[in-house]
């Protein structure tokens, strides 16, 4: 498979990771570098790893996980979101407060937006494309697209406030509704 037609697979598979990132990107904190740190690298790890889940499960499972893939990526969206645009709302103290950086939240977060990535390691698998060149390809692309989506969301945040965050966990929806709609019809 040719270069530019990876690059655009994983610009393809980087935007549900960019429009994330920019959705979290307002949360108070990603102020942190560290914090920023987990989003994109754990983005792009995940995103990077799926395809070679996807290559190594091949056609054996391809059947099993395909009908599902799109319920899963919307539910767990759809949590995230009900979490940021509850906590915007109800103005919690900080402690209680939703954090994309950190355990489960960052695991569902890198989980949803990667399972499409796992479908194209399986279609790899079929085509009988050497993985470990576009799963690099595609980690990269999305942990740099995080980063920037990151800056983006803070940008906003820091500018528009609640409403920024209400309109980031609604963006989760609308991405979950989506991956759902496109497998759907």
């Amino acid at each position: 498979m040719d270069t530019i037609t990876l690059v655009f697979i994983a610009l393809a598979l980087a935007m549900d990771a960019f429009a994330v990132s920019m959705a979290v990107g307002t949360t108070s904190f990603l102020i942190v570098p560290r914090a920023r740190f987990r989003i994109w690298f754990h983005f792009g790890w995940f995103q990077g790893i799926m395809p070679v889940i996807g290559w190594f499960i091949g056609r054996q499972f391809a059947g099993y996980i395909e009908p599902i893939d799109h319920w899963l990526a919307f539910g767990l969206l759809a949590v995230i979101g009900s979490k940021m645009i509850h906590e915007a709302v109800k103005d919690l103290p900080e402690e209680y407060r939703f954090n994309p950086s950190k355990g489960w939240n960052l695991i569902m977060l890198s989980i949803a937006t990667s399972i499409d990535a796992l479908a194209v390691g399986l279609s790899l698998a079929m085509l009988r494309v050497e993985i470990w060149r576009p799963a690099l390809m595609i980690g990269v692309i999305t942990a740099i697209l995080s980063l920037v989506g990151l800056y983006l969301g803070r940008l906003l945040g820091q500018r528009f406030g609640q409403i920024i965050e209400i309109l980031g966990g609604l963006l989760l929806y609308a991405i979950g509704m989506k991956i759902l709609i496109s497998h759907l019809s």
